[in-house]
């Protein structure tokens, strides 16, 4: 399970990455391209070009973990243009699997009805 705690400082990459790469590739990315250490229990998010996935990679005191996402409609990003490397704090993290991206408030998908209940909804009746 994903439960990091409340306090772990998120570092996202700022560069599309490639979602073949697991443990030692990601820890390899952490280490040397964004030059933190990837064994502090910091979590280290990592996006592909198409924003469609995400990876997390993150020492859970035992050894290292990689967490992964993959969006069946919609994208993490809308653009790949403001995205730098840097630190977020958790909450940054979990707006941005939610499709919410900070400062834009935008949300990737919206919900679709079918038909029985979009009938229902204009009746003004519970779904």
């Amino acid at each position: 399970m994903f439960f990091p705690e409340g306090q772990v400082r998120v570092f996202l990459y700022g560069e599309p990455v490639s979602m073949r790469l697991w443990f030692d590739g990601l820890y390899a990315l952490a280490r040397h391209s964004m030059q933190q250490d990837p064994l502090s229990g910091h979590l280290f998010t990592f996006i592909n070009g198409r924003a469609t996935q995400v990876k997390v990679l993150y020492f859970d005191r035992t050894g290292l973990c990689v967490w992964s996402k993959r969006l069946e409609q919609g994208r993490l990003l809308s653009n790949w243009d403001p995205i730098t490397t840097r630190a977020m704090d958790w909450a940054g993290l979990k707006l941005l699997l939610e499709g919410i991206e900070p400062g834009r408030m935008r949300k990737r998908y919206k919900k679709t009805y079918s038909h029985r209940e979009n009938a229902s909804i204009k009746e003004g009746s519970a779904i």
